[in-house]
């Protein structure tokens, strides 16, 4: 959710940015040199590589360097053609047609030609995407489109429904290939195109390791000019302690996200760069409603109490973030900075608790008709970080002082995602989402969104809160969807479906010899075309 500040800018200012001729891209003539390998750290490693199924971050990143969207976003965060050269929107605002380049190619499989990529590629993208089969949280975003129509080969129209705030930078959408899934009806995760993709974007994918490394070679044909970097190469880990350690001793040249606790050290080595950039991500600790126990108000709510938030940022992150109330981060347009969040009062959670029917037992853990309050506490990654260890142990003390036992079981990280989006089998999770610019949502809170794969994992459901997700994407005003929102924020504030926690900053840090480094707020390697390795530092 970076800040839309080009959100009120009339239609025509848009069609008049796309309708300019594509300029060559900048650093094709900059004079810096090709060459050279980029070996990053992740903290995990990617469940899919498609743009469609994929819903964490270190898949997001790879899909960044592999896929082209119909428009992108440049670094002055402003709209730009990529796969569209230009596109015409009706007076009314109901059809956009893209009139798509015609020098773009897929990346080759091994052993055929690169294929040219047409409109059919669009159609087939969009429908894959919405189709009931297909496990995505893209879906809800795009339901404003009434329909995709193939025009000729290089011409795509779409039809809204309804005229929609900002609507042209929903289709920053990544393309996949009509000839790249197996089934050309619906994606699934057991499909081989989501861990061996092609794209059309400056990289393409070469292999994946035994070690887990996703390993990507620069595109040679790459329509906007051959990126500069040979090869990146995803190295995954599973400490973060472990992970800055290998930047120091020069394993790796980039972390895209430093630990915390690491900042000063880094900071303190000449050798490398300590970026800032704003995520708008959030953690929380996210409650299981289908159980009965978590499906009440009170019992969520007193947790919340009983956990002392600031004392948890000051201690395990350096107090590097913003203690939050709601569902948006504290940089979004869409918080509401009248909600505050609920204060440190392990009384309270008590009373909240005796409220709700819960009397100590004789071990002193809360019960309430022989049924114990105890939980399970899921967190992903085994080996965690320093910082979440002490943030699970906390919380397991804090919930003790109020009579609630928690059991904390740390799972890899591709295990967690399936006991927790697919199986559904946990009580309480720690996590973070991080927010693209649109501050929907949709996908995390309305009950439509409840399934396996989806990400109303805790099953919440509320007919106000329906309402008024529906409510905020029909409001052309920008001003009521900021009050609509406000709304949104203060109900889920006070129905605590998740214990709301903080938003750190977040730093990236990578050796100097990275040049002309941009980072993406929260894609991260949207621009990573352009930087570059000197030659006298390539390896």
């Amino acid at each position: 959710m970076k800040r839309l500040s080009g959100l009120l800018l009339i239609i025509w200012l848009f069609v008049f940015v796309l309708m300019l001729p594509w300029a060559k891209a900048k650093w094709k003539n900059d004079g810096n040199p090709d060459g050279g390998t980029l070996n990053y750290g992740e903290y995990g490693r990617p469940a899919t590589m498609d743009p469609i199924t994929s819903n964490d971050m270190i898949s997001l990143r790879i899909s960044e360097l592999l896929f082209n969207g119909l428009v992108g976003i440049d670094e002055k965060q402003e709209i730009v053609p990529e796969l569209a050269e230009r596109v015409e929107i009706s007076d009314d605002g109901l059809k956009y047609t893209f009139y798509l380049r015609k020098d773009v190619t897929w990346h080759p499989r091994e052993g055929e030609e690169p294929k040219p990529f047409t409109a059919e590629d669009v159609i087939f993208t969009y429908n894959v995407m919405m189709h009931p089969s297909t496990i995505t949280s893209l879906k809800v975003r795009f339901e404003f489109i009434e329909s995709a129509a193939k025009i000729d080969d290089h011409t795509v129209e779409f039809r809204l429904k309804r005229p929609i705030l900002n609507a042209l930078a929903k289709f920053s959408f990544k393309i996949i290939p009509n000839h790249g899934p197996e089934n050309g009806e619906f994606l699934t995760r057991e499909d081989p195109f989501v861990h061996k993709p092609i794209g059309t974007g400056p990289y393409m994918l070469r292999n994946i390791t035994a070690d887990s490394e996703v390993i990507l070679v620069a595109n040679e044909d790459y329509f906007q000019g051959r990126p500069h970097i040979d090869k990146f190469v995803a190295r995954p880990f599973a400490d973060q302690n472990i992970m800055s350690q290998a930047l120091m001793f020069n394993a790796i040249d980039m972390i895209v996200l430093v630990n915390p606790r690491d900042i000063p050290q880094i900071q303190g080595d000449k050798r490398f760069v300590l970026q800032p950039y704003n995520a708008l991500s959030y953690s929380f600790f996210g409650y299981n409603m289908r159980n009965p126990l978590l499906a009440d108000k009170r019992v969520r709510k007193a947790i919340t109490y009983a956990v002392n938030r600031q004392e948890m940022l000051d201690s395990f992150f350096q107090g590097q973030g913003t203690i939050i109330s709601g569902p948006f981060a504290p940089g979004s347009w869409a918080y509401n900075l009248d909600v505050k969040p609920l204060p440190y009062d392990p009384q309270k959670a008590i009373e909240l608790l005796n409220e709700a029917g819960f009397t100590r037992g004789d071990d002193g853990i809360m019960e309430k008709d022989g049924e114990k309050l105890s939980l399970t506490l899921k967190v992903p990654i085994e080996k965690e970080s320093e910082a979440v260890k002490r943030v699970v142990l906390a919380f397991k003390n804090y919930l003790g002082k109020i009579g609630v036992g928690v059991q904390g079981e740390f799972k890899e990280w591709l295990s967690w995602k399936e006991d927790v989006f697919l199986k559904h089998d946990f009580d309480v999770i720690f996590a973070s989402w991080v927010f693209d610019d649109s501050a929907d949502i949709t996908s995390l809170f309305h009950s439509s969104e409840i399934g396996p794969w989806m990400n109303n994992f805790g099953a919440y459901s509320n007919r106000e809160i329906d309402s008024l997700i529906v409510e905020s994407k029909l409001t052309l005003d920008h001003e009521k969807r900021r009050t609509i929102y406000r709304r949104l924020h203060s109900i889920l504030a006070e129905e605590c479906p998740y214990t709301f926690l903080w938003t750190l900053t977040n730093y990236a840090a990578y050796h100097k010899r990275l040049r002309h480094v941009a980072i993406h707020p929260y894609k991260f390697f949207s621009f990573a075309d352009g930087w570059y390795i000197p030659e006298q530092d390539q390896q």
